[in-house]
């Protein structure tokens, strides 16, 4: 997959900007705050239709205008399709070549994207719900499926929850089931894609860090469970614990809860791993989820690195780019000093920097 095109209308400090990203590899640099960031992040967007940082529709759009443009033209099986979407303060409207689209799904295959930001390393000593995030938003990429199901158990957790507040417990267990049923669906979703990802993440660890430590993810679902698609035990969980949950107000298990585990050499990463190690570890999880994709969709998908040069040593970042650059796959990386990748440039790249949402293009690198 690979992105031809990308214009920007009014898009957070973007006012109008439109490049051609290399085949290759794109640095985009500047001082912090000149807008690097908010082109993944509207890079992100063509791919799901979300940012990926939380944010409210009106922080996406310039604070001197009403509506903002996000416009690409991407290649997908050889394939050429542009998509645009236009963000109003309320709503968000997609098309793809024109026609409009009414759901997020019908992006799937268009254009996929790998992000790496530095908040993605901070997920290893933050809260459950940071890593239950990148588990079902890399899922979600994956398949196009997944997405219903996801909304359908936290639409009825939503339901259940309301009737806990307002201490109704008549129809409590008609929502009960429904928890179960879904619950028990993504709980089986998530342990799959789990245990494919294992794999993929060891090899690619040993990539990055040029180290044979064994890593590995370790799904942690609230509910033990005994088989795929257990609706039985979840649904004795979430009985056992209502007394509890009407006292409380809130459903207090489930998948809801759910943890991922990072592991070295069997023993916890955020207690056991160095800095380097963590680092090194979130990055070969980002591989590891591109090459699953890879193995989806037949084409490599789109890697985005925000300020990699902040996380990253120099030996590491040169492993990961003889890496892509091997797998041919298309990289934008943002950063604040461009020297340290000049000798890792190739005739397919191109260096664009960013001042105030303006976009220059310096060149390829090369003498």
């Amino acid at each position: 997959m690979i992105l031809k095109k990308l214009c920007l209308e009014q898009y957070r400090n973007i006012r109008l900007a439109s490049f051609e990203p290399a085949r290759n590899l794109t640095i985009l640099f500047g001082f912090n705050g000149q807008g690097k960031t908010n082109i993944l992040e509207s890079i992100y967007l063509l791919s799901n239709a979300r940012p990926f940082r939380s944010a409210k529709l009106p922080d996406l759009i310039h604070h001197k205008s009403t509506t903002a443009v996000v416009r690409g033209l991407v290649q997908s099986s050889g394939i050429k399709s542009e998509v645009v979407i236009k963000l109003e303060s309320s709503n968000r409207r997609v098309t793809i070549d024109g026609k409009a689209i009414h759901r997020s799904n019908d992006l799937h295959g268009k254009l996929s994207v790998v992000l790496f930001s530095p908040d993605d390393t901070a997920m290893i000593k933050l809260g459950p719900e940071t890593r239950r995030r990148f588990l079902d938003r890399s899922l979600y990429a994956s398949d196009a499926g997944f997405l219903d199901n996801y909304h359908s158990y936290y639409r009825t957790l939503k339901q259940r929850n309301a009737l806990l507040k307002k201490n109704q417990t008549d129809g409590l267990d008609i929502w009960t089931e429904q928890m179960a049923i879904s619950g028990s669906k993504l709980m089986a979703q998530r342990q799959r894609y789990t245990t494919q990802l294992n794999p993929l993440l060891q090899m690619n660890y040993q990539q990055i860090a040029g180290k044979h430590e064994k890593v590995e993810i370790c799904y942690r679902p609230d509910v033990s469970i005994t088989h795929e698609y257990d609706i039985e035990s979840l649904l004795n969980l979430l009985n056992i614990q209502k007394n509890n949950d009407v006292k409380n107000k809130t459903t207090g298990r489930g998948p809801h809860r759910d943890d991922l585990i990072f592991l070295i050499e069997d023993r916890p990463l955020k207690i056991f791993g160095s800095q380097g190690q963590q680092r090194s570890f979130i990055l070969a999880l980002k591989m590891a989820e591109l090459e699953y994709l890879h193995k989806i969709y037949g084409e490599m998908p789109v890697l985005l690195l925000d300020d990699i040069a902040s996380e990253l040593d120099q030996e590491r970042i040169a492993n990961l780019l003889t890496y892509v650059r091997q797998k041919e796959i298309q990289v934008l990386i943002t950063t604040t000093d461009v020297t340290p990748f000049l000798p890792m440039l190739e005739e397919n790249s191109k260096i664009i920097l960013i001042t105030d949402g303006t976009l220059t293009y310096e060149g390829n690198g090369l003498p």
